[in-house]
């Protein structure tokens, strides 16, 4: 166990000493509480012993005949506290004589200390030493009972306290020895308690480092895991899921990538050879060269269509929006495309409310729906139709771009909007492009807070484009 991590204390360290300090004081707070509770005892027992030897006192006064002599009184003081074997008194006139003294005691001091009191309590009571002990004290006046002494008597009363400081002292060095261990056992405990509760969290590290970028098929355990912990491990198998698809997409990219362009790279070397391999005419040359220039133009579109989707999800595409009439742009790429597809016997036919309009950025908009008739196109039948039709309601504008042919599997529909992705794979190079155009349209569709769908069944596919009037959240983008 770590306890310092880069010169920050561990987690573990800052639980242990948090709850360790928590624990501490609570136990000095519990001590400190148990001593002053047996203080007050030993206070309230102190109060009790002063009563009770007042009562005795100021009864052995009241008994005191008016006309008795001071000998007479001092022997009746003399046992007055007979049986409060830790109590002393001493009595004196208001001239400060003293009339009665028990033996041993030294109380004159206290006469001039401590002020006389009414009632004697754990509020009234003073500490005072002498002789090297101390009492617990008080002083109290009484009428005399004899005319003989001026009244009032002052009474100096106290009772010894020195066992119980010696006890309390003890008790006080135990406690301590005793908080000292039990704060040590609490937070050996707390550490053990911690450093155990992180058990998940040091298997879930262990589990991370264990994945690699050749292992994103492994996965956190989520059995046995704390549900405080179930959040997290769910997150990250989730990020490991848009990795492990990100990586393989990217590697797959870059296998198409290198695919395609062998192929016109492998042309213009052959053609190249073939050139250089004996003299030729100027015209032979011209040809070898419009090859190449094909060749060329091929590479320099699929580099710009991957420069675009590089764009489109790093959302560098920054659209100039403003409001197109759907069906008017629909027309003029109809005839613009009037003349290939006339060749192919193909119509393009157009439908819906010329007001319609929707808020993009032209260009992009008439590339995403020039990609789609072009694609209609070259896959209907000849002596059939295109049908591009726009409608809205409440919610939205929706493009259809509709053409029979073959119908495409719907193991198939869901991979259409890949990059480099035909359904034929027979089809790969025979002059239709790298297969780039629609994942470009659904990137522009996204970028423009719109959704693009296929679909295809008995013989006719839909490209369906739906655009939210509502709110269309432009430049947002999503990956696959």
């Amino acid at each position: 166990m770590k306890f310092w991590i880069h010169g920050t204390p561990s987690l573990t360290l800052r639980l242990t000493i948090s709850i360790g300090a928590g624990i501490s004081l609570l136990l000095l707070s519990f001590g400190w509480l148990i001593e002053r509770s047996i203080n007050n005892h030993f206070v309230d027992q102190d109060v009790d012993e002063l009563n009770a030897a007042r009562k005795s006192i100021e009864s052995t006064i009241e008994l005191v005949a008016a006309g008795e002599s001071i000998e007479f009184l001092k022997n009746r003081f003399s046992s007055a506290i007979s049986g409060h074997h830790n109590a002393e008194f001493l009595v004196a006139d208001t001239n400060g004589t003293v009339i009665y003294a028990t033996p041993g005691g030294n109380l004159t001091r206290l006469l001039t200390d401590i002020p006389p009191t009414r009632v004697i309590d754990d509020n009234t009571v003073s500490l005072w030493t002498s002789n090297g002990q101390t009492y617990r004290s008080a002083v109290f006046e009484a009428i005399s009972p004899t005319s003989q002494i001026q009244s009032p008597l002052k009474i100096a009363l106290a009772t010894e306290i020195d066992f119980h400081l010696h006890y309390l002292e003890s008790f006080h060095a135990y406690l301590r020895w005793l908080t000292i261990l039990a704060c040590l056992i609490a937070i050996v405990t707390t550490w053990l308690a911690v450093h155990q509760g992180h058990a998940p969290i040091r298997r879930i590290s262990r589990q991370i480092n264990a994945i690699t970028s050749e292992q994103l098929h492994l996965r956190l355990e989520t059995q046995g895991v704390p549900s405080e912990l179930m959040p997290l491990a769910a997150a990250f198998n989730n990020m490991i899921d848009r990795l492990e698809d990100g990586f393989q997409r990217l590697s797959n990219f870059s296998g198409d990538i290198a695919h395609e362009l062998r192929t016109p790279i492998t042309n213009l070397m052959t053609q190249t050879q073939v050139a250089l391999s004996k003299a030729r005419t100027a015209t032979e040359y011209r040809e070898i060269l419009y090859s190449g220039l094909e060749e060329y133009e091929r590479m320099t579109k699929m580099v710009s269509d991957m420069l675009f989707l590089a764009k489109a999800d790093n959302q560098l595409i920054e659209p100039e929006l403003t409001d197109i009439y759907l069906v008017n742009e629909l027309l003029e790429l109809a005839d613009f495309f009037e003349a290939w597809s006339e060749a192919r016997q193909v119509a393009i036919v157009v439908a819906g409310n010329k007001e319609i309009t929707v808020t993009a950025d032209r260009a992009m908009l008439r590339r995403a729906l020039s990609n789609l008739i072009s694609n209609a196109v070259r896959y209907t039948p000849a002596g059939n139709s295109v049908q591009a039709v726009v409608q809205t309601d409440k919610d939205g504008v929706t493009v259809s771009i509709t053409n029979p042919g073959p119908t495409i599997p719907p193991e198939h529909l869901g991979h259409l909007f890949k990059r480099f992705y035909r359904p034929d794979p027979s089809r790969r190079r025979n002059g239709e492009g790298a297969g780039l155009g629609l994942a470009i349209v659904k990137s522009i569709v996204q970028a423009h807070g719109g959704k693009i769908k296929a679909t295809s069944t008995n013989g006719v596919t839909v490209f369906q484009i739906r655009f939210n009037t509502v709110d269309p959240h432009p430049y947002q983008h999503t990956t696959d």
